[in-house]
């Protein structure tokens, strides 16, 4: 054999491994912003390719972003949803918790500069915006706990929420720290915002999540999924511009470089806590989520080891990955090489 048959031969096994990665899908919760930054960079990095991953990740529907039935239905493999992850594993529907990237909440209540709100106990009698108790439910629970009656709040009910917030129609908005304040700021209009966070309310934001059944039959696709995921959000944080410039290009693409930068200045906060590590989770803080809802303690505790994921070793994860695609180049490469050989060697004799 000589130097090109070579060549040629490691180019073909190369398109082999290649064509072994596994194809996957990530649902986010939402439409691309910084807020993903750290999957943008695991893909962008190469660190699903070199868990063995070919990776799709897609935006939700604005209209429906139903991000827990897209996992649950197979249409994806992994998505990103809040906090009520855990009521509806209560609830019955096999969701698995992965790494929960926001150790707090950036849902908050935001009201005008010149308003009078300063505190939960404030909001006696204001007119807020309508919140159900799925997504967001924090909100609703830092009020109670300061003994607002919320089934007496006046509601709004237009069509235009942010227009009549700053007309004044009613008080306060259900908000995303990084995303509307910034927005109203660009128009000159002032506001401040009442976030869970400040009053004690760290829930759990932005988690990471699969279905019991690609746990099950998948378990190491899980974990490498996992592992790429926290290693492209740890590289997010270590290099925010590099972040923002590829979350930009790639797929925020309408989206200023001021308006993600305030998302990365505002997020950041809740995603790095001091002496937690990236993504890490405990049974003992979802306890209190579970108390703070008001959910079935006696079956949190049932549920609480198939809900809260435990990584398997990591050594022996990357072990079974690495011999899976040696077996797999090899049945496959191996047998063309041998065809290419013969065929060549067919050719001599035919001349």
């Amino acid at each position: 054999m000589n130097y090109s048959h070579f060549i040629l031969a490691i180019a073909l096994c190369k398109s082999c491994a290649l064509s072994a990665l596994e194809e996957v899908t990530l649902q986010l919760k939402w439409t691309h912003q910084f807020q993903f930054a750290g999957y943008y960079m695991a893909q962008h990095k190469g660190f699903f390719r070199q868990q063995g991953l070919d990776v799709k990740i897609v935006p939700a529907d604005q209209d429906n972003p139903d991000e827990q039935f897209k996992v649950l239905s197979g249409q994806a493999q992994f998505g990103v949803t809040h906090s009520g992850i855990l009521q509806q594993r209560l609830l019955g529907k096999p969701l698995v918790a992965l790494a929960a990237i926001f150790q707090s909440s950036p849902y908050c209540w935001m009201v005008r500069a010149d308003s009078d709100i300063y505190v939960p106990k404030d909001f006696v009698d204001k007119k807020i915006s309508h919140l159900g108790r799925v997504e967001g439910a924090e909100l609703m629970v830092m009020l109670e706990r300061a003994g607002i009656d919320v089934s007496r709040l006046p509601l709004y009910a237009g069509l235009d929420p942010i227009k009549d917030f700053v007309a004044g129609r009613f008080d306060a908005l259900q908000v995303y720290i990084s995303n509307e304040p910034f927005k109203l700021a660009q128009q000159g209009v002032a506001t401040r915002q009442i976030c869970p966070k400040h009053f004690g309310l760290n829930v759990y934001a932005d988690i990471l999540f699969t279905s019991e059944d690609v746990l099950n039959y998948r378990p190491e696709i899980v974990a490498r999924f996992r592992r790429a995921s926290l290693q492209g959000w740890r590289y997010a944080m270590s290099n925010p511009d590099e972040a923002l410039a590829v979350t930009q290009a790639e797929y925020a693409t309408s989206k200023s470089i001021a308006a993600l930068a305030n998302e990365a200045d505002k997020l950041m906060p809740f995603i790095k806590a001091p002496g937690i590590a990236l993504g890490a989770m405990s049974q003992a803080r979802w306890l209190w989520i579970a108390q703070l809802y008001r959910l079935d303690l006696a079956h949190f505790h049932e549920q609480k080891h198939q809900f809260i994921y435990t990584e398997p070793d990591q050594e022996e994860t990357s072990w079974s990955w690495m011999l899976t695609l040696a077996v797999v180049v090899a049945v496959i490469c191996v047998p063309m090489y041998i065809h290419l050989i013969f065929f060549r060697r067919r050719r001599f004799t035919l001349k």
